[in-house]
């Protein structure tokens, strides 16, 4: 199994297809294997590159503190262990955050950018409701088993039309997380990497071309923190995609935006 040396942890990574390098970095407590509905469709066209975080899946999983820009330099550090000089980059949820301080911290490693259900934190950040905090962050949800709490938070991730018409992808999610659970101190340096995230005063200085995606039915993060990064990043396009929850995949709407933008915005092939 593939793992490189980045920085101070070991990085478990993997990738499909062939083209232009696409770096997909993931959310809260998730790691490389949830990226299973993209990836048949991402790397008809591309080198996706999908990893486990700190603290997740078969990486090192360190005590806190995180930090995103800590997790923007595994990123950066794991493109530069395998020889990649830039790649399109789209992080989701803590993964966006991530990939708005890889984009401003290390610009020349970035071709473009997806930020999908995510925040620029700080005092500008709109909050979500107590009990997506609660989902989230509180003790309760930290003590339940693994098939438990992702049985419980898939219907946080997506509507309950889709859960209806889909129980295989439920029984793939529970699966996944069950197979590589993440421990109490992932979740808890993630949560900490997301209360300290605050990137507002700084994303004007986001250069590249960049793709802003929320859910019109997310319970979890209130899209208006996508409207938020839209209007701060110089020429960013923003996406509010019909019928969807905080996992906006679940719409056949949202891959082909996502296809789209990549096409219309190449970067070199090296």
């Amino acid at each position: 199994m593939p793992t490189v040396k980045a920085g101070d942890i070991n990085i478990y990574y993997e990738w499909r297809g062939q083209g232009e390098p696409l770096l997909l970095i993931q959310g809260y407590g998730h790691y490389a294997l949830h990226w299973w509905p993209l990836i048949p469709q991402l790397s008809k066209k591309y080198r996706v590159i999908f990893f486990d975080n700190r603290g997740t899946g078969r990486s090192d999983k360190p005590e806190p503190p995180y930090t995103t820009k800590m997790m923007a330099t595994d990123a950066k550090e794991l493109l530069d262990a395998i020889g990649i000089d830039k790649a399109h980059i789209f992080g989701v949820c803590v993964g966006g955050m991530t990939a708005q301080e890889l984009a401003l911290n290390y610009p020349d490693k970035v071709m473009s950018l997806i930020l999908g259900y995510t925040s620029c934190g700080g005092k500008q950040a709109v909050t979500p409701t107590e009990e997506a905090m609660q989902l989230l962050f509180g003790p309760k949800m930290n003590q339940l088993p693994a098939e438990d709490r992702a049985r419980e938070m898939t219907n946080w991730l997506w509507t309950q039309g889709f859960i209806d018409a889909h129980p295989k992808a439920v029984a793939t999610y529970v699966d996944i997380c069950t197979k590589f659970p993440t421990p109490t101190q992932g979740y808890a340096g993630q949560a900490q990497a997301i209360m300290d995230h605050d990137a507002y005063d700084r994303l004007p200085l986001v250069k590249v071309p960049t793709l802003v995606m929320a859910g019109d039915s997310d319970l979890v993060n209130p899209n208006a923190n996508s409207k938020i990064i839209a209007s701060r990043i110089p020429g960013a396009k923003l996406v509010i995609v019909k019928n969807a929850g905080h996992d906006f995949t679940e719409s056949p709407e949202a891959i082909t935006v996502i296809l789209d933008f990549l096409r219309r915005h190449p970067g070199c092939k090296k």
